[in-house]
């Protein structure tokens, strides 16, 4: 563990929305550092949720993130020479990098046969969110689902 807590950098509002979890889902999403293709399909999600909902697609991706952020998740812990999964509450921050995260990795993971560009593979994977079914909501219920089974270890958290 570190000594010394390093100080958290603050992340830029986007341009188009001027949301901060519009920029975390494009810095999240780039590839090879190429920010502008990453923009490019970001927008283009944002745009065909727009279309399709008829809502402002900042609140739709505010709403998904909320239904797939975890509250528990397991850490390991060492105990006189074991082991432990201690369950352990997720803090705001570690949630919400966690659910951009899991969204991003589990839209890559569908097929490219029914899915030309990331683009609608990410809004796919936001609408299977909403609906709550899809990977990120797998994620998160496959997080809670360790901690449930291991609560018997609640005692050990620090």
């Amino acid at each position: 563990m570190r000594t010394k807590s390093f100080p958290s950098r603050d992340v830029k509002p986007d341009l188009k929305y001027g949301s901060i979890i519009v920029t975390k889902l494009i810095n999240r999403a780039m590839k090879n550092g190429k920010k502008t293709i990453a923009q490019k399909q970001v927008y283009q999600t944002l745009e065909i949720i727009k279309e399709k909902t008829k809502k402002n697609p900042v609140e739709v991706l505010e709403e998904v993130l909320e239904k797939v952020r975890p509250q528990i998740e397991v850490r390991s812990r060492r105990v006189g020479g074991a082991s432990y999964q201690v369950p352990a509450p997720v803090r705001p921050r570690r949630a919400s990098t966690l659910a951009i995260r899991w969204l991003v990795t589990e839209a890559n993971k569908r097929p490219n046969k029914e899915f030309h560009s990331f683009a609608q593979k990410l809004t796919a994977e936001i609408f299977d969110a909403l609906n709550e079914h899809g990977g990120a909501i797998n994620r998160r219920d496959n997080s809670h689902k360790m901690a449930d089974a291991n609560k018997a270890f609640a005692h050990f958290r620090w």
